[in-house]
């Protein structure tokens, strides 16, 4: 049996399931890629397999550098909303024989992972403003 490419993976994913863009199937093989990068520089060991927290945790590092302040927009605008969509569409590319899965992975490895708002909205708030420090009170004028 021939080995399916990428991008024929992608056309059946997104036939057979139309809940995220093919652009955020791009994405999520690219967050691994910079995930696996980033375990070899600080492991210094051989790419091994990258469990759910750890692929939502390069995911996060790696829209952060790609979108910034645009992460939340550019991730809607592909349907993802929830860790848990990351989790979806892994599964998805196991199913289509792109990416692979140990016995321990589950889909349960991508619910509630972090929330979307608290690892890329705040990052780029403004900081809380200082309460006005108001001049001393000058007396109140004298009535004659």
């Amino acid at each position: 049996m021939q080995k399916i490419g990428f991008a024929e993976a992608l056309d059946s994913i997104v036939a057979t399931d139309a809940r995220f863009g093919r652009d955020a199937y791009i994405f999520l093989r690219d967050a691994l890629d910079y995930t696996t990068k980033q375990q070899k520089k600080l492991k210094g060991a051989a790419v091994r397999h990258v469990a759910g927290p750890e692929l939502l945790d390069g995911v996060r590092q790696y829209a952060l550098k790609e979108f910034g302040p645009m992460v939340v927009t550019v991730l809607s605008y592909w349907g993802i909303r929830t860790t848990e969509d990351f989790g979806h569409m892994v599964f998805n590319l196991i199913g289509a024989g792109i990416f692979g899965k140990t016995e321990d992975d589950t889909i349960e490895d991508f619910k509630n992972v972090y929330d979307f708002n608290e690892v890329f909205v705040k990052p780029f708030a403004p900081p809380p403003a200082l309460p006005a420090k108001l001049p001393p009170a000058l007396p109140a004028p004298k009535l004659s």
